[in-house]
């Protein structure tokens, strides 16, 4: 007997104590557990918005590539964001892209291509074009697509996406997808379904 109690009595609410403070850890370590683990995505978050910051940013872009000093290309864009970290430059507010030859009579324009967004990825050599590509060759054809690659390493220029191709007969042509060269001209384009305009004298 202790304070009047009985031993089973006082093991009794030494173990309820016991338990109790088990408990009063317990909820202690979630407690800080939860703000830790807060804290923790907090500082991800903000991390992950310092580095998606671009390193710099150039208004009214001009950029033209030769070859053999001979100008082949003109690439120019409102906006251009550098994330030198990513390995990539961003031009959010649309692209143009126009292609020259040099002929007897001087450089001329043969073909251009615009688009509302783009990215370069200059370690690959690549720029991709996305949303409302459009691009016209020497031969008057008119391709449409959401999507427009160029690889310069490969000298080709494809895409994955839908395709429309109108000639200047106003034949359109639709597929899958879709390959050219640096000129743009001939497209392959892959599953080709179609519209063939027919002569209203065809037969007579």
């Amino acid at each position: 007997m202790t304070l009047g109690l009985p031993d089973t009595a006082l093991i009794k609410i030494l173990k309820e104590i016991q338990n109790l403070k088990y408990r009063l850890a317990l909820v202690a370590g979630l407690l800080l557990f939860s703000a830790c683990e807060n804290s923790l995505k907090d500082i991800q978050k903000i991390s992950s918005q310092e580095v998606s910051k671009p390193i710099s940013t150039t208004t009214g872009l001009d950029v033209t590539y030769s070859d053999s000093a001979k100008v082949q290309f003109r690439l120019t864009a409102p906006l251009l964001l550098d994330y030198t970290d990513k390995k990539f430059k961003e031009m959010p507010k649309g692209v143009k892209i126009i292609k020259y030859e040099t002929t007897p009579k001087g450089v001329v324009q043969t073909g251009q291509i615009t688009a509302d967004y783009g990215i370069m990825r200059e370690g690959d050599k690549i720029i991709e074009l996305r949303r409302n590509v459009v691009a016209n060759n020497e031969k008057g054809e008119t391709f449409k697509s959401e999507e427009l690659i160029w690889d310069q390493n490969k000298r080709d220029i494809y895409s994955n996406k839908f395709v429309q191709m109108t000639s200047p007969n106003g034949t359109v042509l639709y597929g899958t997808g879709a390959t050219t060269n640096e000129t743009m001209y001939p497209w392959i384009i892959q599953n080709t379904t179609g519209q063939i305009p027919v002569n209203q004298n065809f037969g007579q």
